[in-house]
């Protein structure tokens, strides 16, 4: 286990990637097993650790107990394990035993001891969380290594967990299959401007947390709440070293004029940052609005395409439906005149027949 600060920020650096078919095994082994309860669920994890980057490509589920009352009684199958282990070893040779997982959605007291149970396989074991009901967009695991905490008064170390990045990587098979998934739910009605100010809207929120989880951090470091990390010092360091420096000290110059000496700032810079900034965000805001425009003229457009093809449909069909009708009256006038003769030949043959008699 690590236990020097070197260490714990090699495994800080490490990349995480999970399949998304451990998502969908996760999901429903949650579904089957414990879903409408509080309690989680476990399993092992199987990929490739190559001691840069951790590939998680499969897993699969173990039977677990835990007393919800006390957090130290626990119970996990590791014969099953065992059994499961090497069935998966003769399908698979690759694969082997890199970590375990459980449904979260945040770590436990116990979750140390079972880490320690899981070294018998795997000599540093990789631990996911992978929250199942997630409650905001984003990538829903959280990984992390078990390391030795050394404290700075000297005192006995500790162990903890301490948290690498993770991503979800799929192979191109399974890209296609989650491509098919997606297509039966995305919806076809969104467009692709909506999409993108959604996803930079998720993104600006997930900042925001993240911000908020640093201060709330520091604040507690400040009131001796927690002790000081100065690998998560040295990180947020970095960070900050990234942003752009506006605030670039003055420089005086001494011309005295008058008696006064006057101060000149240095303010080209921000100055230059600032109009820079202003002329892409006035193009970004020129381009959606010639581009809403031009969504409304081509919403009118078909609207009045839709109104014309109609009042042309309704023609056809008066004109289809008018000759029948000149039809029946043609048809209804041929009659009538056929009853009128019919009626005079009578009338006619009656009068003859009251002259002979005379």
């Amino acid at each position: 286990m690590p236990a020097t600060t070197a260490d714990a920020l090699s495994l800080v650096t490490r990349t995480v990637s999970v399949a998304p078919l451990v998502l969908l095994s996760v999901a429903d082994h949650y579904g089957r097993s414990a879903k409408g309860t509080r309690k989680r669920v476990v399993g092992v994890l199987l990929g490739e650790n190559t001691g840069q980057n951790v590939r998680v490509s499969n897993s699969f589920a173990v039977p677990f107990e835990e007393d919800e009352k006390d957090p130290s009684v626990w119970f996990l199958d590791h014969n099953f394990i065992e059994s499961m282990r090497d069935m998966f070893k003769k399908i698979n040779a690759r694969e082997k035993l890199v970590g375990w997982y459980h449904s979260g959605p945040k770590l436990r007291a116990s979750d140390l001891e079972i880490n320690e149970l899981l070294k018998k396989y795997t000599p540093n074991p990789l631990l996911v969380i992978i929250d199942v009901q997630p409650k905001e967009v984003g990538v829903p695991t959280d990984a992390y290594f078990a390391v030795d905490e050394i404290k700075d008064d000297g005192t006995t170390t500790s162990r903890t967990f301490v948290h690498t990045p993770s991503i979800i990587e799929a192979e191109e098979a399974e890209e296609i299959g989650v491509e098919h998934l997606l297509r039966d739910i995305r919806d076809v009605a969104v467009g692709t401007l909506s999409t993108r100010i959604t996803s930079q809207l998720q993104s600006l929120q997930g900042l925001h947390l993240r911000l908020r989880d640093i201060g709330q951090y520091l604040q507690k470091v400040l009131d001796h709440e927690l002790p000081i990390n100065h690998a998560i010092l040295g990180n947020l360091q970095d960070v900050f070293n990234l942003l752009p420096n506006l605030s670039t000290p003055g420089t005086t110059a001494a011309s005295r004029i008058d008696g006064a000496e006057q101060q000149i700032e240095n303010s080209e810079l921000a100055r230059a940052m600032s109009v820079k900034t202003n002329d892409q965000l006035m193009a970004i805001y020129l381009s959606s609005l010639i581009r809403a425009i031009t969504a409304f003229h081509d919403l009118i457009e078909n609207k009045i395409q839709n109104r014309q093809q109609q009042e042309e449909s309704e023609s056809k069909k008066e004109q289809e439906t008018s000759p029948s009708k000149n039809d029946k009256d043609a048809t209804k006038k041929a009659d009538e005149a056929v009853n009128g003769e019919q009626k005079d030949e009578e009338y006619t043959s009656k009068e003859s027949s009251r002259k002979k008699p005379q």
